[in-house]
């Protein structure tokens, strides 16, 4: 019990740090899912749908590392900010903010673009811990 309750201390601490910077309610969300293998340091490919303004956009998803060994499959969601229009989306995403690891096994990680949009993902994948590859991750529209 001391375990889980030290995890959601350290994500609540995480978070609240965050928080300043996502004091606006989000432009959007997405859900996203892919796969990735892993060796030690691996590669991930993904997709997922962006919903604005009533519309949704299909996406891709290159350039996660995976830290672990094998083969995996993730899923997660996210909250979208400072997104004007959906051609601001797309780009090379960086990481903005420290990740967390939650309590039930999830990863949060917050990145942004060149054109100031951040993304909050939520992974739901237990046991997956997830990194940015060096250039960063490339998201593009279908």
């Amino acid at each position: 019990m001391n375990i889980i309750r030290k995890g959601l201390m350290v994500a609540t601490v995480v978070l609240a740090g965050l928080a300043p910077a996502f004091a606006d309610p989000p432009s959007a969300d997405i859900i996203f899912s892919g796969g990735g293998v892993a060796a030690g340091v691996g590669f991930t490919w993904g997709e997922g749908v962006l919903h604005f303004n009533g519309n949704s956009y299909p996406f891709a998803v290159h350039g996660l590392s995976v830290v672990d060994v094998g083969v995996a499959n993730i899923e997660g969601s996210g909250e979208v900010y400072n997104l004007k229009q959906v051609e601001d989306f797309p780009g090379n995403y960086i990481a903005a903010g420290a990740g967390a690891t939650l309590a039930g096994g999830g990863e949060i990680a917050v990145l942004e673009n060149q054109k100031g949009v951040r993304i909050t993902f939520h992974s739901t994948t237990q046991g997956l811990k997830i990194n940015l590859s060096s250039n960063g991750v490339a998201v593009s529209l279908k």
